[in-house]
């Protein structure tokens, strides 16, 4: 399929591109060219690209503009991050882009570190896009609280780290209670042989994006830092 050139040739939500008309957002980045006209029409996706190029917006423009045609109105979004960090900025971004849509587009961020309380009467209210960490989530579930039969369309974000973190059985808990009949979308800077595995057991004849060379550095463009911690300062 050819790549996208503009933001504009999409048959986006209108109020999710005059979002991205005024923040200045009109040149996609290659990921984001390649990846997301094929999410669009429902394929599976993997999509190989570095840390930094845009694989946030790669997925959560055709998931909001999946939901808002859908004629299921409890069709769930559910979008896995490796922490907490990432859940809460993918949650941020998603919340820019529906900022002007009507109904029930307020993400449900499902993380740990914060009380569960919260997170059990959000799951309550049956939300139409989820972003969770895999742990937390897990626990959701063993307690009856996450009920994940309505989810339709399924994200894999930075889905190497969650394996570098030892998420791996509670990935693989995770997908075994979901619908077998929904998209995925699987996102990753490198694809190691257990990212090779989990895409050929869940996921549907992917169609698989690759930019850059090597996917084993992160890009430029990122600063990386690492700060010493004292044992006081960590938390759960």
């Amino acid at each position: 399929m050819q790549a996208m050139s503009d933001f504009s040739s999409l048959s986006l939500p209108a109020a999710v591109k005059t979002v991205l008309e005024s923040q200045g957002i009109t040149v996609p980045s290659p990921i984001q060219a390649q990846a997301i006209p094929v999410a669009m029409q429902g394929k599976d996706v993997i999509g190989l690209a570095q840390t930094g190029t845009g694989k946030t917006l790669a997925f959560c423009l055709p998931l909001i503009t999946a939901l808002d045609k859908a004629e299921n109105k409890d069709a769930t979004a559910l979008i896995l991050a490796p922490t907490r960090e990432i859940a809460i900025q993918v949650t941020e971004v998603i919340k820019k882009l529906t900022a002007e849509m009507k109904g029930r587009w307020a993400p449900l961020l499902v993380i740990g570190g914060v009380g569960m309380q919260p997170q059990i009467d959000g799951l309550a209210k049956k939300p139409r896009l989820i972003v969770a960490a895999a742990g937390r989530l897990v626990d959701h579930m063993r307690e009856g609280v996450a009920k994940l039969d309505h989810v339709t369309f399924l994200v894999l974000d930075e889905a190497d780290r969650m394996l570098d973190m030892g998420f791996a059985p509670q990935l693989n808990e995770i997908l075994r209670g979901l619908p077998s009949e929904r998209q995925t979308m699987l996102f990753s800077a490198t694809f190691p042989r257990e990212i090779s595995d989990i895409a050929s057991k869940y996921l549907r004849n992917p169609e698989r994006i690759e930019v850059g060379a090597g996917h084993s550095k992160v890009i430029d463009t990122v600063t990386q830092v690492v700060k010493e911690m004292k044992e006081d300062d960590k938390f759960n």
